[in-house]
């Protein structure tokens, strides 16, 4: 390793929503992007690309096709699923998004003004930095050790998945969501540890595709974070699906029965492998912020403002390693900010947490924004909520959707929208209209629920229906007369 330290304008650590920093205003100056990758294939591209959202949607894509063609009879199609080639699924899926791994390290490699470390970095000062080299592909020889300073550093580091110690310490394999998208066989059973939304969007992944699922979580039900009622709602198709075993405790995990055996605290339940869901941790423990003046809070997220500054005049963070919303969506708008602030010291932007939605891709799939019926209550608001029922609009009744329902929460003196919760088949799509009138409201007050309704035109008999008739049946301080429109199920349809 040198002495003399290599010095730069810009140090990101980080590949994934950090990557996005090097924007056309740096093209000039001299950037370093270091990353040691994610999962078992340390993969240059952050969590998103290599192992969440677009490998594991990917997958449900794929899980919705199958569980379409089991579903298919009642509709008058006979069609059967006949067998999942589980390797040629998964190679589909990284052999697309390896490549664009691929061409990002090597983008970063060779771009002019950019220089790439394949490692891991280690804080020895506030802007100085040691990096372990640790992977190969680089420009670096791994083994090899580099001093980096920076006129400004952005900690994107991302997280990582939280194993319990009765899981690590007993000696049981098992997966995370890092490695088991990359198993060479389906097994014919799986238990999931957790009760979130990784463990409900790869419950309805592999038990789509024929394996055998059991779901353990200490919560009272599945999506707990979520609308109490959404939550309740989902627990109980769950459990028509998996085997749920809710508000437990793991007292055990062994070798034995299929593969892995759990002692519960109810009982036994065995699987021939384990995928542990138990939440995500921030990348901050081992960064070496015990030498510089940059806080972590308790649960290890590193201390930033508004604007992404940590305590450190030049160190910024953004994305997983700090947020509160360990979401995708969050951290590229964290990054757009921060890329802004960079270079504008004299005109900050501040993150926009207002009104952040979040979904799960699951069976059937939820979506959320803004407050629940109880947080709206706890914040003194006179609220009016209204669910709709998929199946009471034209397209529900043509798919004989009776599960799916859409909430909406809203101030009932000003008839404004407060919050949106759905769950049924694109729930993720259908809330965006909510997402879009909470966030784009001016300084008086977006568009009245009523206002969104008759404000534009809804296709009919589209499922956006759903939104338009819970809009209009929410019993708010009136505005004008809306009985005559409102019309739940649809000119032509016969309500069920």
């Amino acid at each position: 390793m040198s002495e003399d330290p290599t010095h730069f304008d810009l140090v990101i650590i980080g590949s994934g929503s950090g990557n996005s920093l090097v924007t056309p205003e740096f093209d000039l100056l001299r950037t370093a992007v270091v990353d040691r990758g994610v999962g078992s294939e340390d993969a240059f591209g952050g969590t998103c690309l290599n192992v969440g959202c677009i490998p594991t949607k990917m997958f449900v894509h794929t899980a919705d096709i199958a569980a379409t063609i089991t579903d298919a009879a009642r509709f008058g199609v006979d069609a059967t699923l006949e067998g999942v080639r589980w390797r040629d699924i998964r190679d589909r899926v990284f052999g697309r998004i390896d490549a664009i791994s691929e061409g990002g390290r090597e983008y970063r490699r060779d771009a002019e003004h950019t220089e790439a470390y394949l490692g891991h970095a280690r804080f020895v000062g506030d802007r100085e930095l040691e990096v372990h080299i640790t992977t190969p592909g680089g420009s670096h020889e791994v083994g090899s050790r580099h001093r980096i300073t920076g006129k400004q550093v952005v900690i994107a580091t991302g997280a990582r998945p939280f194993v319990p110690e009765e899981v690590r310490s007993s000696g049981v394999p098992f997966h995370t969501s890092d490695s088991i998208m990359r198993m060479d066989e389906l097994p014919a059973s799986l238990v999931i540890l957790g009760g979130g939304v990784i463990a409900a969007e790869f419950a309805h992944v592999f038990a789509s595709l024929g394996v055998r699922v059991s779901v353990v979580t200490r919560g009272k039900g599945l999506l707990t974070h979520f609308d109490k009622d959404i939550s309740a709602a989902f627990t109980d198709l769950a459990r028509a699906q998996w085997d749920v075993r809710t508000g437990v405790t793991v007292e055990a995990v062994r070798q034995g029965g299929d593969g892995v055996e759990l002692q519960l605290s109810d009982g036994i339940v065995t699987g021939e492998l384990l995928l542990v869901a138990t939440g995500r941790v921030p990348n901050s423990d081992d960064l070496g912020l015990e030498h510089t003046a940059v806080r972590t809070h308790r649960d290890g997220r590193v201390v930033v403002d508004e604007h992404g500054r940590t305590d450190v005049e030049g160190v910024w963070a953004l994305g997983d390693v700090s947020s509160p919303y360990q979401l995708k969506h969050v951290a590229n708008q964290e990054a757009r900010v921060v890329a802004h602030n960079l270079v504008h010291p004299d005109d900050l932007q501040s993150f926009d947490h207002r009104y952040v939605p979040a979904a799960v891709f699951s069976r059937p799939q939820v979506a959320t924004v803004g407050l629940t019926l109880d947080q709206a209550r706890g914040q003194g608001y006179a609220v009016t909520t209204k669910t709709q029922r998929y199946g009471d609009v034209a397209y529900g009744w043509a798919m004989e959707d009776s599960t799916g329902l859409f909430t909406v929460v809203a101030d009932r003196a000003t008839g404004r929208l407060l919050g949106a919760h759905a769950m049924g088949p694109h729930a993720s799509t259908l809330i965006q209209p909510v997402i879009q009138a909470l966030s784009l409201a001016g300084p008086d007050g977006g568009p009245t629920a009523h206002e969104l309704a008759r404000g534009q035109y809804w296709i009919h008999p589209a499922l956006t229906e759903v939104l338009e008739n819970a809009l209009l049946a929410l019993d708010v301080e009136p505005e004008f007369d809306v009985t005559a429109d409102y019309d739940p199920v649809g000119e032509d349809v016969p309500a069920t």
